[in-house]
């Protein structure tokens, strides 16, 4: 039987962005994805300078729609009152990308690096042995690989039949996400907060925006409701269009109690997740999928255990630790209106504060 270097679980960004890198390397890959290809997901689908460098380094844009993204140059906060305070983004700046069209390119990347990418199959089963891992898949062909990647989101089975999940926190957080057929009045992702919710917007295209909310458990999670919130927002798109079906997702924060075990990595969403209130999701996976797959022919070499892995591993663990603080201390005052308005004041008066902390979060 054929074994494969590599059998990612999951065909979202973090799996496919794991497979080009590891077919770039020469290596045998295949991904399993449940859905099919492209795959639409509930995701505020702003690219932070850090994923747009990851992007390109891996070839992608050159398969994007061009109608299915816009470029940004920075970041809004909008208060309740309509005041707000605004940094630039470090190079290359961002892109709002429609999440099909990422999933399409990514895709094609991937396949025209040598990677095989299976849509509407899924993983029923895998075992991992010393030598291989072998997975039963939806057809009941049986696959095996020197190494597994789950990529297989925020509920991760991979994760769970391997006993890695952990309890997430109190205080649950959720996501709904719809795009409108109007054209993107400003350069800029802006972030729009009212008391339990803040609303995302990210120019998606030439004529499209999409609005991401998240919100606290307990909130009634429908859309026009949660809009009403934010009248401001509301008359921006009063009367536009729908561009896409209605998405959900959540609860948010996931923990995995390690994301490597012998011929097992866990990567992006699957290796645990704070909250999308930062923005840095894509950014994470992707940094995570290139740096794994640097090491990949080494660690393969070498036989795929959990200790070839050190490296990666600590070096993910330094950087979700970074991303988790900011994620935490930004959510900690939005949950607050009273602090949260009082702290963007002081911004609005220091503007320059702003500046630096958002080039340290996201450059």
């Amino acid at each position: 039987m054929r074994v494969r270097d590599v059998v990612v679980v999951g065909g979202g960004p973090a799996g496919l962005a794991v497979a080009a890198g590891a077919a770039r390397r020469g290596l045998d890959v295949l991904v399993l994805e449940r859905r099919p290809l492209p795959a639409d997901k509930a995701c505020g689908e702003g690219l932070l300078p850090r994923a747009v460098a990851a992007i390109d380094a891996l070839g992608v844009r050159p398969h994007l729609d061009p109608g299915g993204f816009a470029p940004f140059r920075s970041l809004r906060w909008i208060q309740e009152d309509g005041s707000s305070v605004e940094a630039s983004l470090p190079e290359p700046g961002g892109l709002g990308v429609r999440r099909v069209a990422l999933s399409a390119a990514l895709a094609a990347r991937a396949r025209a690096l040598g990677a095989e990418v299976r849509d509407r199959t899924g993983l029923q089963a895998h075992r991992r042995e010393p030598d291989r891992v072998t997975c039963t898949i939806d057809s009941g062909e049986p696959v095996e690989a020197r190494l597994l990647v789950a990529a297989d989101g925020l509920a991760s089975p991979v994760r769970g039949r391997e006993g890695l999940s952990r309890a997430g926190p109190e205080g649950r957080r959720f996501g709904l996400r719809r795009h409108y057929l109007v054209r993107p009045w400003a350069d800029a992702v802006e972030v729009h907060f009212a008391a339990g919710a803040e609303a995302y917007v990210t120019p998606a295209g030439p004529d499209r925006v999409g609005i991401a909310f998240l919100f606290e458990e307990g909130n009634a999670p429908d859309f026009d409701a949660l809009l009403a919130r934010f009248p401001r927002l509301g008359e921006r798109v009063a009367g536009a269009g729908h561009d896409s079906t209605l998405a959900g997702s959540g609860p948010l924060a996931r923990r995995a109690s390690s994301r490597v075990l012998d011929r097992l990595v866990l990567v992006g969403d699957a290796g645990g997740y704070v909250d999308a209130i930062t923005g840095e999701g894509l950014s994470l996976a992707f940094e995570e999928a290139r740096l794994l797959a640097e090491v990949l022919p080494d660690a393969l070499a070498r036989g795929a255990r959990r200790e070839d892995f050190h490296a990666w591993d600590r070096a993910v663990a330094a950087r979700f630790r970074r991303y988790a603080t900011v994620a935490r201390l930004v959510l900690a005052v939005a949950r607050r209106p009273q602090l949260r308005r009082a702290a963007l004041r002081r911004l609005e008066e220091h503007p320059g504060v702003f500046q630096a902390l958002v080039a340290r979060a996201v450059g």
